[in-house]
């Protein structure tokens, strides 16, 4: 019924663990018919923050969600986006967030 109303849909998650792409297909095995712009995640509210701050993160965030943050500039960073991300919560990388 959503479908057929006049209203714009969207599939809202707070992880962070994963790409909506992953997302997407897991979804989709699970029998849903969803699209992959119909699906907004913290990690989409994070890029289009950096996109809107013009910042360039370091990202702390899971192998497989680096790819929601294709094309963003990371040389240099000025900012921090932090997902969970175990792996990366070591003494190196926290000490070039906080720098």
């Amino acid at each position: 019924r959503l479908r057929g109303a006049p209203v714009t849909i969207r599939f809202v998650t707070n992880t962070t663990k994963e790409c909506k792409r992953d997302l997407l297909e897991r979804l989709t095995k699970l029998g849903f018919d969803i699209a992959e712009n119909e699906i907004f995640t913290s990690l989409t509210a994070a890029r289009n923050l950096l996109e809107q701050k013009q910042v360039r993160p370091l990202l702390l965030v899971d192998d497989k969600a680096l790819s929601d943050f294709t094309g963003i500039a990371t040389d240099d960073p000025n900012a921090v986006v932090v997902g969970l991300a175990p792996e990366h919560f070591h003494y190196e990388m926290m000490n070039r967030a906080f720098q």
